[in-house]
């Protein structure tokens, strides 16, 4: 046998010698990590002994399970909250609790000390003469801070935080020691989930272009790391316990499926904050309409079709014309202000006596232009159509009764910047919703 047999033969057995090992190596990994996840202890909600508390306080108990991976995480149960709706004594009777109740502006530059009663809920806030303000002094909200034990890659600048937030979420992370695929990672849950009546939203981190990007049904990606955000405020209300609860189980479960290590923030601090969240966005959420109404003869449709629509605005499902900027966006929207919505069928028959443009601040970008452009126009259609320009009282509106309500805009905006939180961003249309 040749030197040159020899050496070839020695190096074969350490190859195949090598092989062995890594494989040997990779199998224990992938042990230790199931055994992790399969230790992991989910509450009943329906069997855990109630917690001592006042009468009437339905919840469970929370239990603690930690996962020891490459770093200490922590899961608590769940637990489940029974609210009754009730009448809100303090609004006049007129709303239920949670229930969202848009404020009236004022034709004051500044907000009056005293709350004033609440106008109907339908969005019809309506400046001029005769309007009151609901004093909007929102406190500072509370920003979540970086825990020490944080993974590594978390603390990076590449975090979604245009698309998920702690600020508004309450964010499930997932790592999985393999890929998994965008419809395994959606479907795992999603009878749990239905049950949950706050939106929850996906992302997960394009490993090939290195950024997070929303996971949707459509897509075919698959995804090492991604999130899960319970959105904590809406237009309806706060998040409550039993929906919290619901998701913190779902996403148990959900590592279990996909054998992967998930982080749970506690649940009280984000109760907490949802709270909060909802008082700061009912002091500044605020619509404001224009009303135009007719003199003599109702305004037809044919004509209102034809102002619309030359001003660059189309009718919506919702049966009201919609004017919206490059990206998509509402501006601001159109409404009769009678039964009968807008509609392409009925625009040819159809008349009415009152039309209302109508102003969502905290959704809208730039509120002061925007505020701007609404008015000019209403007065064009005032004008075309030989109608008025009144607030809700039927009052003529002049343009001192509309420049304090435009620099309230201005104001209110501000704030919401202030907080984080500027209005027409991703995050606020999300929670204005």
């Amino acid at each position: 046998m040749t030197e040159l047999q020899t050496g070839l033969i020695g190096l074969g057995a350490a190859a195949v010698i090598g092989v062995a090992a890594y494989n040997k190596w990779q199998e224990y990994r992938h042990r230790k990590l199931a055994e992790q996840v399969l230790q992991s202890h989910h509450a009943d909600v329906l069997l855990d002994a109630p917690q001592a508390g006042g009468a009437g306080d339905l919840s469970s108990g929370v239990e603690e399970d930690r996962f020891e991976a490459d770093e200490e995480t922590t899961i608590h149960a769940a637990s489940t909250t029974v609210n009754s709706p009730a009448i809100d004594e303090s609004r006049g009777g007129h709303a239920l609790r949670g229930e969202r109740i848009e404020p009236v502006m004022h034709p004051d530059p500044e907000p009056q000390e005293e709350e004033a009663s609440p106008i109907r809920h339908e969005p019809t806030v309506a400046p001029g003469e005769g309007m009151a303000t609901q004093r909007a002094e929102p406190g500072t909200l509370p920003v979540p801070a970086r825990r020490p034990d944080e993974p590594k890659e978390a603390r990076n600048d590449a975090e979604p935080v245009d698309l998920l937030s702690p600020l508004i979420d309450y964010l499930a992370s997932f790592e999985t020691v393999e890929p998994a695929a965008a419809s395994q990672i959606l479907e795992a849950q999603r009878d749990a989930l239905a049950r949950i009546r706050k939106p929850v939203h996906w992302v997960g981190y394009n490993e090939l272009s290195r950024e997070w990007e929303p996971i949707v049904e459509d897509n075919e990606g698959e995804y090492r790391r991604f999130r899960v955000g319970l959105q904590l405020v809406d237009r309806q209300g706060p998040l409550d316990e039993s929906d919290l609860s619901v998701f913190h189980i779902a996403m148990q479960d959900l590592a279990t499926d996909l054998m992967a290590i998930v982080e749970l923030p506690t649940r009280q601090p984000a109760l907490d904050t949802a709270a909060k969240l909802d008082e700061f966005c009912v002091s500044v959420d605020i619509q404001i309409g224009i009303n135009v109404i007719s003199q003599e003869r109702p305004f037809p449709g044919t004509k209102l079709r034809a102002l619309a629509e030359a001003a660059g605005m189309v009718i919506d499902g919702d049966g009201c014309f919609v004017r919206r900027d490059d990206e998509g966006n509402v501006l601001f929207t159109l409404h009769n202000q009678e039964a009968q919505g807008f509609s392409a069928e009925l625009m040819k028959s159809m008349s009415t006596h009152g039309i209302t443009f109508l102003l969502d601040v905290p959704r809208v970008s730039h509120g002061e232009r925007v505020f701007n452009q609404m008015v000019d126009l209403a007065r064009r259609f005032s004008d075309v159509l030989r109608g008025s320009l009144v607030d809700d009282n039927r009052q003529p509106l002049s343009e001192g009764g509309l420049e304090p309500i435009r620099r309230q805009v201005g104001q209110y905006q501000s704030v919401m910047a202030g907080q984080g939180l500027p209005a027409g961003g991703p995050l606020t249309r999300r929670l204005f919703s």
